[in-house]
């Protein structure tokens, strides 16, 4: 090659990787986006059935750290914050006043005295003024700048009147809203006129379940419509009964293959010589080839692959016949599929692995072939089974979480291979997201389509997230409002006086820890998707 020659490869190649960082960038910012705004729905979620129901809603804030940008739109404050990966509503009384939780044990004449009030109507003494003033707002500085985010605005020329103090918490899509040394100081506000009957404590148990569940709700609904609209438009890779490979002899299926497809296809090695120890595939042996397309199995017409799988699968050792088309023309012959272990699959398609990470297995018949994967177009409804398996698969890896999370540490420290199907950060969800957006030979349309499928699993793993029953999350919110219940009922039914609402802050320890944990996972997650990330496109 002359200079001319290698000057036009390099300006070839340098174009093409300004082409693919383009497309990098482009994947990446998408899924950001995406992210940012199934956050700002969440919030959204638990934003219109707080005012629905007629609870202050003081702030809506998207992420966390110094506000960027705020306007007030009648009671509350919309703004953006720094860092756009959380978000939380300020409501007022979702944490209930010391007296509200203390009235059975002390009297109304104390709880009134803590309000500064003196009880029937007498004029507080100087002991009580006393109390009042050492109960201002908080004298920590971070304290106190925190609190002030919360403070209700002043209209000027207004005069003063008297409050009562009430309070004000935040309800956060981050964690470092969450983690405040006492709820009551950072959330303070004065109360304005009115507000008495709209805290957040008063409502009756349901109501604050839908508020504590919106949030979750509003991304289980956008999983739905994002998987509804791929499927729907785009259409999903399905595997037909047109053969696409037949293998002449059947191997065991190596570990790193079982997350392949669920039927025949991988009951042999397509790369690997047969050895006259290896039995011959059943397939093979009948005479199907690639092209051929199977239309009935065992005397039962098939349309789809999976139609067709299960009946060789229990169909272990017993002689059936298969009846095929190649030409425009129908055969038949008779096989008999070969019993072996196989790993059991879930709903996805994907390998079920045990806690300890090793592949379930189950005993089923094969033949040792494997379908052509055409695009296809799916009904919306079909979006309802797809996201219920996506759910179920999250809660899996929620309950296994410890062991996910000891398996990251070791291949991230040790450089072994990334479980595909293990947690990871936003930085891997981004990073799988630009890899795939530079796979020329994947049709943009359906780069496009898989980047909302990552949205979607994305805003299913946050609504399986929050359902889990610990503080911050919704669920331990969801958990506090039916304790309080089941302790009201319960007394009641004993002929006990009312025990009041129950005090979500005495939780704040378990608040902490629960944080922490997170905050530790969260970190270590961005590690490992630094150092090693889990590779899909190698």
């Amino acid at each position: 090659m002359g200079a001319a020659g290698r000057r036009a490869a390099h300006r070839r190649s340098a174009g093409g990787g300004e082409v693919t960082a383009v497309l990098m960038g482009g994947g990446i910012l998408i899924i950001l986006v995406g992210i940012i705004l199934s956050i700002a729905l969440h919030e959204v979620g638990h934003l219109l059935p707080a005012k629905l129901f007629n609870v202050r809603v003081t702030q809506y804030m998207i992420g966390f750290g110094p506000t960027l940008f705020s306007r007030r739109r009648g009671e509350t404050e919309y703004g953006v914050k720094a860092v756009p990966l959380g978000g939380y509503i300020a409501m007022i009384g979702m944490y209930p006043p010391p007296e509200e939780t203390q009235q059975n044990d002390d009297g109304a004449g104390a709880s009134d005295r803590r309000n500064g009030a003196a009880p029937d109507g007498a004029a507080p003494d100087a002991a009580q003024l006393a109390e009042d003033e050492q109960t201002g707002p908080p004298t920590d500085p971070y304290l106190r700048e925190i609190g002030q985010q919360y403070a209700a605005p002043e209209t000027p020329g207004q005069p003063e009147k008297p409050q009562t103090r009430a309070t004000v918490a935040s309800h956060s899509t981050g964690i470092f809203q969450q983690m405040s040394e006492d709820a009551r100081e950072v959330a303070a506000e004065e109360m304005q006129p009115g507000d008495q009957q709209r805290m957040f404590y008063r409502l009756a148990t349901w109501k604050k379940i839908i508020i504590m569940l919106g949030g979750p709700a509003m991304n289980g609904l956008l999983a739905l419509a994002l998987t509804a609209g791929t499927i729907s438009l785009h259409g999903t890779n399905t595997p037909t009964t047109e053969v696409a490979e037949v293998y002449e002899c059947v191997t065991s299926v190596a570990a790193e293959q079982a997350g392949g497809d669920a039927g025949d296809g991988d009951a042999a090695d397509p790369t690997r010589q047969c050895t006259d120890a290896d039995p011959p595939g059943p397939a093979y042996e009948a005479g199907l080839r690639p092209g051929d397309t199977v239309i009935a199995f065992g005397g039962q017409p098939v349309q789809e692959w999976d139609e067709l799988t299960e009946l060789i699968r229990a169909s272990a050792g017993q002689p059936q016949q298969i009846t095929y088309e190649r030409d425009g023309q129908q055969h038949t012959a008779t096989l008999t599929p070969i019993e072996t272990e196989r790993p059991v699959v879930d709903g996805l398609g994907r390998a079920v692995r045990d806690a300890g990470g090793n592949l379930v297995t189950e005993p089923v018949g094969f033949i040792g072939m494997g379908a052509t994967v055409e695009l296809q177009r799916q009904p919306p409804w079909e979006a309802g089974p797809l996201v219920w398996e996506q759910t179920k698969a999250v809660g899996s890896v929620v309950m296994t979480l410890p062991v996910r999370m000891y398996d990251v540490a070791v291949s991230t420290f040790t450089g072994a291979e990334r479980d595909p199907d293990g947690p990871m950060s936003v930085v891997g969800v981004g990073r799988i997201a630009g890899e795939l957006s530079a796979q020329e030979e994947i049709p943009m349309g359906s780069r496009f389509a898989s980047l909302m499928s990552m949205v979607a699993a994305v805003n299913v793993a946050l609504m399986v997230f929050n359902l889990i029953p610990l503080l911050p999350l919704d669920g331990g919110h969801v958990a506090g409002a039916l304790y309080e219940a089941l302790r009201r009922r319960w007394a009641k039914l004993r002929g006990k006086p009312d025990p009041g609402p129950f005090d979500i802050s005495k939780l704040l320890p378990l608040t902490y820890a629960v944080a922490v944990l997170l905050i530790a996972m969260g970190a270590m997650l961005i590690f490992a998707d630094i150092v090693n990330p889990i590779r899909l496109f190698e």
